[in-house]
């Protein structure tokens, strides 16, 4: 079976988030990180190369695939900066339609900055997700 290339790591946020070219990127980036550690209680640690990821669970789907992932998460990408969080939680898209701006795929959520979105609204967001997902996936 093929092995996750997304893991933990050992990596310093702070000095990843330094290597985003884009201010305001790198600005939101910081914010975010305070946003999502306060609304987890998680600090932030590294997944890969490039995605900030809050606390973790352990997944086994019945393909017999498993592995570890963090609760929540975002990477501040080049286009956008993606938001990592359970593909389905309680009032999902009631939320995202007062969330702000920003594209929706399978299992991210993508804004452009934080000033196009409601705060208090991604703030419930992480808060269900990491419920929904410590109900999926409960710790040994």
């Amino acid at each position: 079976m093929a092995k996750n290339k997304t893991t933990q790591t050992e990596y310093s946020v702070a000095d990843f988030i330094n290597t985003v070219e884009d201010e305001q990127k790198r600005n939101d980036a910081f914010d975010l990180i305070q946003l999502m550690q306060n609304q987890t209680g998680f600090e932030p640690k590294m997944w890969g190369p490039s995605i900030i990821g809050f606390g973790n669970y352990h997944y086994k789907y019945e393909s017999g695939h498993e592995g570890d992932a963090p609760l929540v998460g975002f990477s501040p990408r080049k286009d956008a900066i993606s938001l990592y969080l359970s593909s389905s939680f309680e009032n999902k898209e009631e939320l995202l339609v007062k969330f702000g701006k920003h594209k929706a795929g399978k299992g991210c959520i993508y804004i452009k900055k934080l000033a196009d979105i409601n705060n208090e609204i991604l703030k419930q967001m992480i808060s269900e997700s990491v419920k929904e997902l410590q109900k999926l996936y409960p710790s040994n």
